[in-house]
């Protein structure tokens, strides 16, 4: 049986959050926006319990999150959203970096086009930023820093604690892409000063389809959005739409189950990671970025391409060679492109991540294989 190694691209849904979905769809199946009988006031109540829940994993109030379709959207949302702001208060420089999401990328290279100017902060071989080079780039007008926290490639953590402390004196406001930390590495999440968190579902062990986007208040005062659709008024107007309650319901649940076992997910995690590269040390791998998640490990085998390695370990284990949301495409990592790696070295990047829920990784077969390529 194939050992699951790919949960960056997305994590398998706990027994309970499944439980607790197919109840809310076949038996309590209300719309949260019906306020004439029990089905609609019970899947309001559901609603407003997941975003409790929600908020608890980075110690946010309830009223600060707005339920998305996933961390794409919010990253859109808290993006895009910025944009007339940043236009009638002639703010329109941008800070972020090379090695963001697609869902960060594209949206700010849209502004780009709109006239606002961005400056990217380089990362180097460690796959982290320096705060002091962001802090270098801060102007009066500066409207957005997009930093993520956990890159989704090679597990890089990127140092917000330091970069909240940056920004501490700035108006700019602050978004952290949190698709692969929240529920997993929350810590740094807490800052008041991250105004906008991108959270997804489907990478803390809830279904697909769902996320949440956190909007911390300055004061009294939330990031001046402007919605991206129309139609409805839920979510304060900013994600119109029936509520998928099921979708949130699971969601939330996810949340309270991460948020409660948090520490000792992250002790199984490293077990398996410091078993892993146990065996990978014999193979002289070397490790693309420094400081990574403990559910992330990205190497590459001198002399071994990534597409070869994946044939051989093929049944074995599941694994990836960049990010699932640019699987269509055969171009070089540009992740391991920006952090300045060789040709070589990024040909051959293999990326492997698990979950609380892999038991053991399958370290001899995986020995077993790659010495095949060694012949």
């Amino acid at each position: 049986m194939t050992t699951y190694l790919d949960s960056s691209a997305t994590s398998p849904v706990l027994k309970p959050v499944a439980d607790l979905v197919y109840k809310l769809m076949v038996e309590e199946y209300g719309n949260s926006g019906s306020r004439t009988h029990e089905f609609g006031v019970n899947a309001k109540k559901a609603v407003e319990k997941a975003r409790v829940q929600v908020a608890n994993v980075i110690g946010a109030d309830k009223s600060e999150v707005i339920f998305t379709s996933g961390a794409t959207e919010s990253n859109n949302l808290a993006i895009l959203g910025l944009m007339q702001y940043g236009l009638d208060n002639n703010r329109k420089h941008i800070i972020t970096t090379k090695i963001e999401h697609k869902a960060v990328l594209e949206p700010i290279e849209y502004l780009a086009k709109k006239g606002f100017e961005v400056s990217y902060v380089e990362v180097g071989e460690s796959g982290a930023v320096n705060p002091s080079d962001i802090k270098r780039l801060l102007r009066e007008d500066t409207l957005l820093v997009s930093i993520m926290h956990v890159n989704n490639e090679t597990g890089c953590i990127q140092p917000i604690t330091d970069i909240c402390n940056v920004l501490a004196s700035s108006n700019a406001y602050f978004h952290v892409d949190a698709a692969q930390s929240f529920g997993k590495l929350s810590d740094d999440l807490f800052s008041k000063r991250i105004d906008l968190i991108s959270a997804s579902g489907h990478k803390v062990y809830a279904p697909k389809g769902v996320g949440a986007l956190i909007m911390r208040k300055r004061g009294f005062a939330s990031p001046p959005l402007m919605p991206l659709q129309f139609g409805g008024g839920q979510e304060k107007g900013l994600r119109p739409g029936t509520l998928p309650v099921q979708l949130i319901a699971g969601f939330g649940l996810a949340c309270e189950l991460a948020l409660k076992n948090e520490s000792q997910w992250q002790q199984h995690a490293c077990s398996l990671k410091k078993s892993l590269i146990h065996v990978l040390d014999d193979f002289e791998a070397e490790y693309n970025g420094q400081n990574s998640s403990p559910f992330i490990l990205n190497f590459s085998i001198p002399g071994v391409n990534s597409e070869a390695a994946m044939i051989v370990l093929k049944g074995i284990v599941a694994v990836s060679n960049g990010s699932a949301c640019t699987s269509n495409s055969y171009a070089p990592s540009y992740v391991l492109t920006s952090m300045g790696l060789n040709d070589e070295r990024v040909g051959g990047a293999i990326r492997m991540s698990w979950s609380h829920m892999t038991d053991a990784i399958p370290l001899d077969k995986i020995r077993e294989q790659l010495n095949q390529l060694r012949l």
